[in-house]
């Protein structure tokens, strides 16, 4: 008798523990429902709008992608002047943007026949790095343009000789070796002919002498032609 109650108890107990059970397996599905699932979705939408902003945030960056970038002109790729001029196209009629060095330095308006020009653009020492954009009527810039280096260099090259010495006095053998040294990348000039530079900025040349005094002028010219000159006196006896 007294074992039947304890089983009595039990089961009873059992029920009562389903029965919370499934009160808060209830309260916990209507929360999730109601509350937890649309906060995590919203969740997941602000992070995936993050990584990967909506169609109509991009829309004005594909519109200003269908505005073609003008093209910039510099015809050299370094110079001995402090200013340059940059001529170029663009969509005509429309505003362009020259940048140097990242910032905006100018603004000019291509003509009816897609023609723009900057005038005396001031430039740094060492490299200037150039490109533009084309801003339309409604205020839209095109992806900016391939940019341009420009190199500013006022040095002289260096221009050693090494043979001959100056006066020197030859006799019996017509053929003088010019040799020397400047700069890698430098060009040589000897009586404005052209000789070969070497990858160190060696050069040597050989030239046939006249009777009596040869005068050679040795010119080394960098990429920004800036001019280093040397003359040399020879005297030929036969």
């Amino acid at each position: 008798m007294y074992r039947r109650r304890i089983i009595r108890r039990q089961a009873k107990k059992s029920q009562v523990n389903l029965i919370i059970t499934l009160i808060f397996v209830a309260i916990f599905a209507y929360a999730s429902i109601n509350w937890i699932l649309p906060n995590f979705i919203g969740g997941l939408g602000l992070i995936t709008n993050f990584f990967n902003p909506p169609s109509a945030l991009k829309e004005d960056q594909i519109e200003s992608a269908t505005l073609a970038p003008p093209e910039l002109i510099i015809p050299y790729e370094a110079t001995n002047t402090s200013t340059i001029s940059i001529n170029g196209f663009a969509v005509s009629n429309s505003e362009v943007e020259l940048y140097l060095d990242g910032k905006l330095i100018e603004t000019a308006r291509a003509f009816a026949d897609s023609t723009f020009r900057f005038e005396n653009i001031p430039l740094s020492l060492g490299t200037n790095n150039f490109y533009g954009q084309t801003v339309d009527e409604d205020g839209k810039k095109s992806l900016p343009s391939k940019t341009q280096k420009v190199i500013y260099d006022n040095e002289k090259p260096p221009l050693e000789i090494f043979e001959p010495a100056d006066g020197q006095q030859i006799q019996g053998k017509r053929q003088l070796t010019i040799s020397g040294l400047t700069e890698e990348g430098a060009l040589i000039f000897i009586n404005d002919s052209q000789s070969i530079v070497d990858h160190e900025g060696k050069f040597k040349t050989i030239v046939q002498l006249n009777d009596g005094e040869n005068n050679f002028n040795i010119k080394a010219q960098d990429r920004a032609s800036n001019t280093t000159e040397v003359s040399r006196r020879v005297i030929f006896s036969p």
